[in-house]
């Protein structure tokens, strides 16, 4: 905070102006009071300056005032943290749904609206009602501040270099919170007295911030460095995704036991052309699935609750136009997890579509670390919940991305299989990614893979390290 009155508030009064750039965020233009009174109390010192200058000219006078209005401004403008960092990179603030009828698929989930709910003047039984309670009840994943140290820098928080991280926390959270609850799973109410799912509380137990917490930012940055994840740094959507496999793998090697409750599914990668390269469009190898799933059970069985993550590259400096029908279309698909994506240095997770605008939660907001576990089921988790729907334009997309999706069962694979297959015929020769049942690639499964090269992970456009 203390950043922001610097950089908000003159140095000293002076009869000429100044224009001051602004470049950071705030989740939410509804921030809680709490904040404002934190920045009001951290700004307090630098009133002390206007007041010595009552002896001054009138003029000059006039100039602090006109300084100390500007900076008021900004505080509200700011809405007590920072200001929205997608207003200088993701786009301009863009919130609600936007006025058409067009059908809003979100993970899987369709809502048709009508031309009244577009408008959104409707009750609490609307269309409009349950897609925004399905939207707050995804698990949102956001910087934090005042956690413990990262190994042995001083970072204790992730402001600024995090956003891949969290929104990757996002995703996972969501295959967690499916797996146990299901994808009808809400929220409960603010007027609902009932305590959380016991569930609930066990999926947002290991993303804590702390070394102990099993899927925290500490834990991941400490299995990424071949990555090149590392405090304070940007990484993108293919290094992340192959962290969260390593990181996976050895809390499995680690605790077989504990490893069931922690993610009770196997992990497979989908990456590379027929020959193993990464070249072309990805391809689902369905004999390589089945690995992932029997090497996840120990043998025990032929399948097992699969999340697979595919990243990828649909252009150049943005999402190439031939890619964006596929890209939509998969929201449409039950098993659908969403995309890790957005623009380098500002991640989002895109949760939903509408038209060509995908709905997004957003991880630029700066939040005080929360301690969550099953054992404390008083514990307020309101700030893993978002109540305001945002959307981006998807062709203004970074093209380095990744989709997620969930298989609960064989049949479900089988389901996947079939609607990305068609969809690859349908993508008029841009596939995202193909299928095919078996060839020689190289096992990629949680366990069982091979690091890449420096020069491959140098192809990965989204790390500015």
């Amino acid at each position: 905070m203390k950043a922001l009155t610097d950089r908000f508030v003159p140095q000293q009064c002076s009869s000429s102006s100044s224009k001051t750039e602004t470049s950071l965020v705030s989740d939410s233009e509804v921030s809680d009071n709490k904040s404002k009174f934190t920045l009001w109390s951290t700004s307090s010192s630098v009133s002390q300056p206007y007041r010595e200058e009552e002896s001054s000219t009138s003029r000059h006078k006039q100039v602090c005032a006109n300084g100390w209005t500007a900076f008021v401004k900004k505080v509200y403008m700011a809405s007590g943290a920072i200001k929205r960092f997608q207003d200088r990179v993701l786009g301009p603030n863009r919130i609600g749904l936007p006025i058409t009828t067009s059908d809003v698929w979100l993970l899987g989930v369709f809502y048709k609206l009508s031309e009244d709910e577009a408008s959104e003047e409707t009750d609490d039984g609307s269309v409009v009602a349950a897609l925004k309670h399905d939207f707050s009840s995804r698990i949102l994943m956001t910087y934090r501040k005042g956690f413990e140290p990262i190994k042995d820098t001083t970072y204790t928080s992730d402001v600024n270099w995090g956003c891949m991280i969290r929104s990757s926390q996002m995703l996972f959270a969501q295959a967690l919170l499916f797996h146990r609850l299901g994808r009808s799973w809400r929220i409960k109410k603010s007027e609902d007295t009932q305590q959380p799912e016991q569930e609930y509380l066990e999926t947002l137990e290991p993303f804590g911030d702390s070394e102990g917490s099993a899927f925290s930012i500490h834990n991941l940055i400490l299995v990424g460095e071949s990555y090149g994840l590392a405090a304070g740094s940007w990484v993108g959507p293919y290094a992340i995704c192959r962290s969260w496999e390593s990181l996976v793998c050895k809390k499995r090697k680690q605790t077989d036991s504990e490893h069931q409750t922690l993610l009770p599914m196997a992990i497979h990668i989908v990456s590379g052309n027929e020959d193993g390269g990464r070249g072309g469009a990805p391809v689902l190898c369905i004999e390589d699935a089945t690995k992932s799933c029997v090497e996840f059970s120990r043998g025990k069985d032929e399948w097992a609750p699969l999340l697979l993550l595919v990243p990828l590259v649909l252009g150049l400096d943005r999402v190439n136009p031939r890619y964006i029908p596929s890209l939509k279309a998969t929201f449409t698909f039950p098993q659908s997890l969403g995309v890790l994506g957005g623009k380098p240095g500002a991640s989002t997770y895109i949760v939903g579509v509408q038209d060509d605008n995908g709905f997004y939660l957003d991880p630029h907001d700066v939040q005080q670390v929360v301690i969550v576990n099953k054992g404390t089921s008083d514990v307020d988790t309101s700030s893993y919940h978002c109540n305001v729907l945002r959307y981006v334009p998807l062709e203004s997309l970074d093209p380095s991305l990744a989709l997620g999706f969930y298989c609960r069962d064989k049949g479900d694979f089988d389901d996947l299989c079939l609607r990305a297959s068609k969809l690859a015929e349908e993508s008029k020769g841009a596939p995202l990614f193909t299928v095919t049942q078996t060839h020689s690639l190289v096992s990629h499964s949680s366990c069982e893979f091979v690091d890449d090269t420096e020069e491959e992970r140098e192809e990965d456009d989204w790390q500015l390290l």
